[in-house]
């Protein structure tokens, strides 16, 4: 049967209007007009306290029967001195254990958090959300009685580290206008048996108590999988990472880790104590127990149950029905595969919200957010500048482009100005992600050989992968690579195609065909280059089906802890490890004919690097486009040499003829 239709109310009114963009007004919503009669509530209260006890001291003044209330009365400190020292010691011991099982939390008023929803920027979709749910947070009670439905009660924010959790979780706190309760997960913990528990039951309490007396609470609990994790015995999902990212030449470029995962298989967690997972029940009984009564009204309660308990069944008293707490309790976790399926039911955690890396629109949008607030050169904010950051930070966090704004300050001060510049900004890049340059002194031939090598890779890709970026070149060491190509994707995808994939095994390839060609010899160093090739090579046969095989070996079950990834399982068949042999050697063979034709694109390049040890962006292309120009060195013939073979050739012949 449909509920009749009721005129809408104006906070009905403002949260449909109010969308996805709008936070409603804190005064006009129900938080707001629950907290103002609060606040007046508690003004007569204090009223009360004080007047009454004013009155009747005025009353004795005024009967000339004062007396002095700060007197104290003489007493034989002998005689009570032992039950003192009793007192005292039970009274600290009733304290440490108290203290011991508080609620660990910090709480902040709505005006000493700095953050708003306006500084959360480049995640627009968990945005929309937020603003959704903050709105139905302070409409709660004209949500459930005007139109039926249930506030959501807690939020899962997942996601990798830096991506905004907390940050989002503090905004949300001060545009609704709510003190914010934040506690991490490890400070719930203890060494004495069922403290954890009590600290839980404390916290939860104390939600409860503020939401009563504020109108609402937003709670954040910090990397809950700290004491949130599946209980003994509970069945969890093994997702098995089909695609892991790997690097070559020291490239910031990674294969994407999207593919389809394999299916999962369940295995039984036997690794989690029976005092984990009583915390686990804990916290699944107080995330369902938010509207208990609390103070008065439970004293209440049990006089009318006691009483009831006299009564007949048709004399019996209404029991009193607890009001509803508005809280909202935002949990953050990298790691949401490891929590209890319990948790993530609705009436717990109603909707969990995944917080990515920003895509490049994303990532421009922060570009412009914090440049606003760091001293920069003009050249910073041309719109290709930004643009071209936004390309090359793919995969980065938004804490990540903060310190990187930060180190490119750094660097700033570092040549004596006060603002940084694009190279301040080019170069905090390389450090953060690559390491410090750390000058080595290579020999005459080992500096030869590993700008022939970084020059092979970059010409390769110059040559068979034009779409690349070519970002780095350098021979200056950093961490463990001697020298290293640094390469990414001009523009941003989500998937690859073979020919994507072909590339960059080319791309890798192309070191140690440059040192077969120039020096007839190879060294260690393709061995990085042979890993990588190796790993994007095991994809194409064993995970995208790009080899002739549709056969996913992703597929083969496994449990958690002895399983080996898609590459382990490719190279462990023979078939696939023929294939990956084949298509290696295919791809050596074309790059290897592509720079013996090219040869002087190499030297070029390599002459360049000897010089200078590091190339950047357009330099990079400049000198091989200048090289490509000029064309190959005229060819120097060898008439002795060519004399020679001549007549090596005629002593063949005549052997032959013998």
């Amino acid at each position: 049967m449909e509920r009749p239709a009721t005129p809408a109310k104006p906070v009905v009114n403002s949260l449909l209007a109010a969308g996805e963009d709008a936070v409603l007004s804190f005064e006009r919503a129900d938080v707001g007009v629950k907290r103002e009669s609060q606040r007046r509530r508690r003004l007569w209260r204090l009223a009360t306290y004080v007047g009454l006890p004013s009155f009747y001291l005025w009353y004795r003044i005024l009967d000339h029967r004062p007396f002095n209330i700060f007197a104290v009365p003489n007493i034989n400190w002998v005689m009570w001195a032992p039950l003192l020292f009793l007192v005292v010691i039970v009274v600290g011991y009733v304290v440490f254990m108290l203290y011991v099982r508080r609620s660990p939390h910090t709480l902040y008023r709505p005006e000493q958090i700095d953050v708003r929803l306006d500084d959360v920027v480049g995640i627009d979709a968990v945005k929309a959300e937020v603003v959704r749910s903050i709105n139905l947070f302070l409409a709660h009670k004209t949500f459930a009685a005007e139109m039926g439905g249930q506030p959501r009660r807690g939020l899962l924010f997942e996601g990798l580290p830096g991506t905004g959790k907390t940050h989002t979780a503090k905004a949300m706190a001060a545009e609704a206008g709510v003190p914010f309760l934040f506690v991490s997960g490890t400070s719930f913990q203890s060494m004495f048996y069922g403290a954890t528990a009590s600290k839980i039951r404390a916290y939860f309490k104390t939600l409860r108590k503020i939401a009563f007396a504020e109108g609402g609470v937003i709670g954040f609990i910090e990397e809950i999988d700290a004491i949130g994790g599946v209980r003994h015995g509970m069945g969890m999902s093994s997702l098995d990472g089909v695609a892991q990212s790997v690097t070559c030449c020291g490239s910031l470029e990674s294969l994407p880790a999207s593919y389809l995962q394999a299916a999962a298989s369940p295995v039984t967690n036997n690794y989690i104590s029976d005092s984990t997972g009583g915390v686990v029940n804990e916290l699944l009984v107080q995330m369902q127990s938010f509207d208990e009564p609390m103070g008065f009204m439970r004293f209440y309660a049990s006089m009318v149950n006691a009483l009831n308990s006299l009564l007949p069944v048709h004399w019996q008293v209404p029991s009193p029905k607890p009001p509803r707490a508005n809280i909202l309790l935002i949990a953050a976790t990298n790691r949401s595969d490891s929590l209890d399926p319990a948790l993530l039911r609705p009436g717990r955690f109603d909707r969990a919200l995944n917080f990515n890396v920003p895509d490049q629109a994303g990532r421009r949008a922060l570009v412009g957010h914090f440049l606003a607030k760091k001293a920069h050169h003009d050249e910073l904010d041309e719109p290709e500048r930004r643009d071209i950051f936004a390309g090359v930070t793919q995969g980065y966090t938004p804490v990540m482009i903060e310190q990187l704004f930060d180190e490119a300050l750094v660097n700033a001060v570092r040549r004596g100005d006060n603002k940084m510049n694009w190279k301040d900004v080019e170069g905090a890049r390389l450090t953060l992600h690559i390491g410090i340059g750390q000058p080595v002194g290579y020999t005459d031939h080992e500096k030869r050989l590993i700008a022939t090598h970084e020059a092979g890779h970059a010409t390769t890709a110059y040559l068979m992968a034009p779409e690349r970026r070519l970002e780095i070149l350098s021979i200056i060491k950093r961490r463990d690579a001697l020298g290293m190509l640094v390469h990414g994707d001009s523009e941003e995808i989500y998937t690859r195609s073979r020919k994507d994939m072909i590339g960059l095994i080319q791309i890798a390839m192309g070191g140690q065909c440059a040192e077969e060609i120039f020096f007839g010899d190879v060294s260690t160093g393709p061995a990085g280059d042979l890993l990588y090739a190796t790993n994007v090579a095991a994809q194409m046969v064993g995970a995208a089906g790009m080899t002739g095989t549709l056969v996913s070996y992703a597929a083969i079950q496994g449990s958690t802890f002895n399983n080996t990834n898609i590459v382990g399982r490719v190279l462990g068949d023979h078939d696939g490890r023929n294939k990956v042999e084949e298509l290696l050697q295919a791809q050596k063979l074309a790059v290897k004919g592509a720079l013996e034709g090219n040869q002087h694109l190499v030297a070029a390049l390599r002459d360049a690097l000897m010089e200078r040890n590091e190339l950047v962006g357009k330099e990079i292309t400049a000198v091989l486009d200048a090289a490509r120009d000029a064309g190959p060195p005229p060819a120097v013939i060898d008439l002795v040499a060519a004399e020679r073979e001549r007549d090596r050739q005629q002593e063949r012949e005549s052997v032959v003829t013998t």
